[in-house]
C-alpha cells in the first residue's frame, strides 16, 4: 500500500520502522500556493538607457508613429547592419512612454530562441504574471495570454534584431516544460498592441509584417551624420572640411561615425580628424583596421559587435550558410566599382564552375537537346535572381534603375574583401574579377566607346588590384591596355600613361621586352607621352619600339606598321617634317600592299602624309590627298567618325595656309561642333578645333569672336592638359598677344581654355 506521509509547513517524507516485507512508497510534492501579487504600473522594460545624443533623421521617427498608431499594427524597421535600426527603436520607446505613461513597452532579444525565451521571461517577471514561477509553467503561453487580454492595457513590443526568422517560424527547442507550436503564434494579434520589429534581412522582415509595413532605414543625410559625429566626438573639433570629408568616406553610416568619433576621442590630442582621415586613406588594409575598432558602445546588445566591419561580417556567414550562391555573388562584386556594376559581366562566372566538366570532350554520337540548353539556362537565371534577392534583402546591394546594372557601399566591399581574406578566397575572387571584365572590355575604338565608358571605372578599380598567378596577371594587363587604348583615344594622357604603364610592366615580367603584346603596352604609353606634349619621351620609346617590331615581328607586320605611323607623328609635332614624311611614305605603300587601299589603317596614314604637307608647306599636295581621304573615311566609317573629322580639321587647316579663309571658316565650325557633340567641350581635338577656328576668325578681322574663343581654350588647355603643355603655351602667348593689340592687359591663365593644337 502506498503510504504518504505529511508533515506541517509544507514537508512532506516518508518514515517506516522495520519492514520484513516489500514497501512501496509514492512521494507527492506540494508547491506553496502563490501568494497573490499587486499589480505592477505599465512600466517600460528595455535594457539601455536614452541616448542624449540622438539624432534626429528626417520623417523615419515620424513614419514609426505613423503605423504604429494603428492598433493591432505591425511595422519592420530594415537596413544594413550599423545603420542605426535600434538606435531608432529605443527612441521611439522611450517617446512612446513620454506620450503614453499608461503604455507598457516591452524589448525582445529576438536574435535565437534561448534569448526570445529569456526575454518572454524577463517580462513575465516584470508584469508578475501568476504561474510564472511553476517550473512546467510555459511561459511563451503564460506571456501570450497575458497580452491577449485587453483588460491589461495597451502595450507595444519591440523586437530587436530578427535577422534570421526561422526560429520563430518552425518548432523550436525550448528550455520550458512545453512549446507545442511556433514562437511566432506567441505573438497575438490583439486590438491594444503594437509590434515593432527590427532586422537586416527584408526577408525575415516579410515573414512577420505586409511589406507595406516596411520601413527601409538607409544611412544618414551629410546633415544628420555630421551632426551625429560633431555630438559624439569629445573634444572640440572646428576643422569643418575634415569633418565632412571623414563622414562622406564613412557613407554617412552611423556606427561607423560613431567608431571613428570615439577612436579619435580616446586617442585626442594625438589624433585629429585629420590625421584619422590620413590614415583611413593609406590602403584597405589601414581601412579595415580603423573600422575593425571596437568601440564601447551603450545602447547595444551584448552579442553585438561595435565594429562594423564585423557586424556586417555576422551577415556575410549567415549568407554563405543559407545560399552559398548569392555569398560568391557578392565575392565577385566586391572587387567592381560601387556604382554601376553591369549584370552581364557579373553572369559570367564560367571559370569558378566545374573545370573536369569544361574539359570534357563531347562524343560524337551525343545529339543537342534545345529543350535542355534552354531549361539550364533558364535555371541559371532564376538562380542568379534568386541571389540578387538574397544580397539585396540584406541591403547589401541595390538595383538601379535601368534594372540591369546595381550599387553597393565601398565599405560593404571592403568588408566582404576582409571576410574573402580571412578564408583565403580573396585571390580567387579577384581572378575571377578580372578574367569577367577582360571578357567584356573591348578595344578603344570609337565604336566600342559606349561599352568602354560603362566599363571603365571598373578598369580603373582593377587596376589596383594586380593578382599574383600569371595567367590572371596577363589578362590584368591585356584589359588595362585596353583601357588605356581608350583613354588615349578620349584625350585623356594621365589615365592613358598610368594603365599602360602597370601593362607593360606585367607584361614585361612574363613575356619578355620583345613580346609582341609587351610591345604594344609600350607603344600605348608612348602615345600617352606624345598626348601630354612629352615628345621627346615618346621619341625615344617609339624607335626602340619600331628597331624591335623590325627585328622580332619582320618589317611588314601590322604592329611594325603601327609603330612606323606612331613615330612619323611624332617626328611631326617635334618639327622633323623630312623625316616623318619618309616614314610615312614607307608606312603607307606596304598598308596598300598588305591590307588595301581602303583598310582604315591605309587611309589613317594617308590622312597623316597629308598633315605633314601641310606641315612643309605643299598644300596643293595636301589637299589633293586630304579630300581623297574624307571622301574615303565617309564611305568607309562615316561623317561623324573622330578619325574622318581629324581629316576635315587637317584640311580646313590647309585652307587656312592657303588664305581661303571663308572655306576654312565652313569646315572649321562644322568640326568643332561635332567634335564637341562626340568627344566632348574639353577633349584634346575638340580644342585643337577652338585654336584653329580663332585663328580663322582672326584672320578674319573678327577679333573680339577670335579673343573670346581663344580665351576659352586657353582656360581649357590649363585645365585639360596642365600648365606645362606646348598647346596650352601656345595658345597662352597668341592670347597674350593678341590682347596687347587690342590694348588689353593679358588675363589670368585661369581665365582661358585648355586643348591640344591644330594638326
Amino acid at each position: 500500500m502506498a503510504s504518504a506521509i505529511s508533515f506541517s509547513d509544507a514537508n512532506s517524507g516518508f518514515q517506516a520502522g522495520i519492514i520484513n516485507g516489500p514497501a512501496n512508497t509514492e512521494f507527492h510534492y506540494h508547491a506553496p500556493p502563490e501568494r497573490p501579487e499587486t499589480p505592477p504600473n505599465p512600466s517600460i522594460i528595455i535594457p539601455f538607457s536614452r541616448d542624449a545624443d540622438f539624432v534626429e533623421r528626417g520623417t523615419i521617427l515620424d513614419q514609426i508613429d505613423q503605423k504604429c498608431a494603428v492598433l493591432g499594427s505591425r511595422t519592420a524597421l530594415v537596413g544594413l547592419g550599423g545603420v542605426g535600426k535600434s538606435q531608432l527603436a529605443i527612441e521611439y520607446a522611450y517617446r512612446i512612454r513620454e506620450r503614453s505613461p499608461d503604455t507598457w513597452v516591452f524589448w525582445v532579444h529576438a536574435s535565437n530562441a534561448t534569448r526570445f525565451e529569456q526575454s518572454f521571461k524577463d517580462i513575465a517577471n516584470c508584469v508578475k504574471i501568476p504561474g510564472r514561477q511553476n517550473v512546467k509553467a510555459d511561459i511563451f503561453q503564460l506571456v501570450h495570454d497575458w497580452l491577449r487580454n485587453e483588460s491589461k492595457g495597451r502595450w507595444v513590443l519591440i523586437l530587436d534584431n530578427v535577422d534570421d526568422a526561422r526560429f520563430l517560424l518552425d518548432n523550436q527547442p525550448s528550455t520550458s516544460a512545453s512549446v507545442s507550436k511556433p514562437l511566432r503564434e506567441y505573438l497575438p494579434q490583439s486590438e491594444n498592441s503594437c509590434i515593432l520589429i527590427t532586422t537586416r534581412s527584408r526577408e525575415a522582415a516579410l515573414k512577420l509584417v505586409e511589406p507595406y509595413d516596411v520601413i527601409a532605414v538607409d544611412p544618414m543625410d551629410i546633415t544628420h551624420a555630421l551632426a551625429l559625429f560633431e555630438k559624439k566626438l569629445g573634444v572640440q573639433e572646428d576643422n569643418k572640411e575634415d569633418i565632412a570629408e571623414l563622414v562622406t568616406v564613412l557613407e554617412f553610416m552611423p556606427l561607423a561615425i560613431f567608431q571613428a568619433a570615439t577612436y579619435i576621442t580616446e586617442r585626442w590630442p594625438r589624433c585629429s580628424v585629420r590625421q584619422y582621415l590620413e590614415q583611413f586613406r593609406k590602403s584597405d588594409s589601414k581601412r579595415t583596421s580603423l573600422l575593425d575598432y571596437n568601440g564601447g558602445q551603450l545602447r547595444r546588445d551584448r552579442e553585438a559587435k561595435n565594429s562594423i566591419i564585423i557586424t556586417w561580417q555576422i551577415s556575410f556567414d549567415h549568407i554563405r550558410q543559407t545560399r552559398p550562391s548569392a555569398a560568391d555573388l557578392l565575392s565577385l562584386m566586391c572587387f567592381f566599382d560601387r556604382q554601376g556594376i553591369p549584370e552581364a559581366v557579373l553572369r559570367s562566372r564560367g571559370k569558378e564552375g566545374n573545370d573536369q566538366g569544361d574539359r570534357k570532350e563531347r562524343d560524337d554520337n551525343d545529339e543537342w537537346d534545345g529543350n535542355e540548353v534552354h531549361s539550364s539556362q533558364s535555371s541559371q537565371s532564376d538562380e542568379f535572381e534568386e541571389d540578387v534577392m538574397a544580397l539585396r534583402h540584406f541591403s547589401f546591394i541595390s538595383v538601379n534603375t535601368d534594372g540591369i546594372t546595381f550599387e553597393m557601399h565601398s565599405l560593404v566591399q571592403l568588408a566582404t574583401r576582409k571576410w574573402l581574406e580571412a578564408y583565403g578566397q580573396l585571390e580567387k575572387w579577384k581572378q575571377q574579377f578580372i578574367t569577367n571584365l577582360c571578357e567584356h572590355f573591348p578595344t578603344g575604338e570609337y565604336e566600342n566607346w559606349v561599352v568602354c565608358q560603362a566599363l571603365f571605372p571598373h578598369a580603373k578599380s582593377a587596376a589596383t588590384q594586380q593578382p599574383e598567378e600569371q595567367s590572371s596577371l596577363l589578362e590584368w594587363a591585356t584589359l588595362l591596355n585596353h583601357a588605356a587604348w581608350y583613354t588615349w583615344r578620349r584625350g585623356r594622357a594621365a589615365d592613358t600613361q598610368e594603365l599602360a604603364a602597370k601593362s607593360a610592366k606585367a607584361r614585361k615580367k612574363v613575356y619578355g621586352q620583345d613580346h609582341e603584346d609587351t610591345l604594344s603596352s609600350i607603344r600605348t604609353l608612348a602615345l600617352a607621352y606624345s598626348l601630354g606634349g612629352r615628345w621627346d619621351e615618346a621619341e625615344e620609346l617609339e624607335v626602340q619600339i619600331l628597331e624591335t617590331s623590325k627585328r622580332v615581328l619582320g618589317p611588314e607586320h601590322p604592329s611594325t606598321l603601327i609603330s612606323m605611323a606612331n613615330l612619323a607623328a611624332t617626328y611631326k609635332d617635334n618639327g622633323q617634317w623630312d623625316d616623318a614624311e619618309k616614314i610615312q611614305i614607307e608606312e603607307l605603300q606596304i598598308c596598300k600592299r598588305v591590307v588595301g587601299p581602303m583598310h582604315p589603317d591605309t587611309l589613317v596614314s594617308m590622312s597623316n602624309l597629308a598633315s605633314i604637307y601641310n606641315k612643309q608647306g605643299r598644300w596643293g599636295d595636301a589637299e589633293e590627298l586630304g579630300l581623297k581621304v574624307i571622301e574615303a573615311y565617309k564611305r568607309v566609317l562615316s561623317d561623324e567618325h573622330p578619325d574622318t573629322l581629324v581629316s576635315m580639321s587637317n584640311l580646313a587647316s590647309v585652307y587656312s595656309n592657303q588664305g581661303r579663309w571663308d572655306d576654312a571658316e565652313e569646315l572649321a565650325v562644322q568640326v568643332m561642333e561635332r567634335r564637341k557633340k562626340n568627344l566632348g567641350t574639353d577633349h584634346p581635338d575638340t580644342l585643337t578645333s577652338m585654336n584653329n577656328l580663332a585663328f580663322t576668325w582672326k584672320a578674319q578681322g573678327r577679333n573680339v569672336e577670335a579673343i573670346g574663343l581663344m580665351r576659352e581654350c586657353v582656360w581649357l588647355r590649363e585645365r585639360k592638359l596642365g600648365p606645362d603643355h606646348p598647346q596650352f603655351i601656345a595658345s597662352s602667348h597668341y592670347l597674350a598677344d593678341w590682347d596687347a593689340e587690342q590694348g588689353e592687359a593679358h588675363p589670368p591663365a585661369h581665365e582661358g581654355v585648355v586643348e591640344d593644337a591644330g594638326t
